[in-house]
């Protein structure tokens, strides 16, 4: 028998330590953006963030990437980026949308022969009970997982057409409403209402579900607002600062 060949470990360790780096470099930039510690329109040097990062310029310029396509930040003519503004203009209009499309996807099912599909909701609240068990960091990833309940929960109800549209209006508000989540309490009370919106649901109880879920959209809404508004201000500040320096 020939003797076992031994595995090469080390460039595997070094592409998953590269990528938690940029992970890091990314999850710490976007909360320096968000949480207003960047003036707006000031353009961001590679150099500078990657020392207050302590990384590499590489992981820095991936992360300005990956948030140029958040919609987070915005490019100059000549390739170099900076936070863009806050638009709250037609805010309240999406989320309002947002209620109305989530709201016919609960309230169909009180029709007659419509049903929501019972094995992808156990399945929504197994995944959503884990999530709850290992609670992620307020760093503004949740998004992600967020967005994920909102289309899983719609999908479930049997209209596509419904889902598909939350799509488009999730991609116009996602730069927005990030900023619902950068603190544990957040993060803690959506996972409950989730799992609250899918209890009901499971129960059969589609007017608690629908109250759920329009207390759930109007806390997120009310949040948003807040929270955007405060980095508005702090970028004012820094940019006045920037200025008068």
């Amino acid at each position: 028998m020939s003797p076992a060949v031994p595995v090469e470990t080390k460039p595997a360790s070094r592409s998953t330590a590269a990528q938690l780096l940029r992970e890091q470099a990314y999850t710490q930039l976007r909360r320096m953006v968000m949480l207003g510690e960047i003036p707006t329109g000031q353009r961001l040097a590679e150099e500078t963030i990657a020392e207050q990062l302590q990384v590499s310029r590489t992981p820095v310029r991936e992360a300005f990437v990956r948030l140029h396509a958040d919609r987070l930040l915005k490019r100059f003519t000549d390739g170099g980026f900076y936070v863009a503004e806050i638009d709250l203009f037609d805010l309240r209009d999406l989320y309002e949308l947002r209620l109305t499309l989530e709201l016919r996807g609960i309230t169909r099912a009180a029709e007659d022969g419509i049903e929501h599909d019972r094995e992808a909701l156990l399945e929504i609240r197994d995944d959503w009970l884990a999530i709850q068990a290992d609670q992620p960091a307020p760093d503004g990833s949740f998004i992600e997982l967020d967005e994920s309940f909102h289309l899983s929960l719609l999908r479930a109800s049997g209209n596509l057409a419904l889902s598909e549209t939350l799509e488009t209006v999730n991609v116009r508000i996602r730069p927005v409403r990030t900023y619902d989540f950068l603190t544990e309490d957040r993060i803690e009370s959506s996972i409950a209402e989730h799992l609250g919106i899918v209890d009901a649901l499971l129960d059969g109880q589609i007017p608690l579900a629908a109250d759920r879920l329009r207390e759930h959209i109007g806390a997120s809404l009310d949040v948003v607002e807040q929270r955007a508004a405060d980095a508005m201000r702090q970028r004012s500040l820094r940019s006045r600062r920037s200025r008068e320096a």
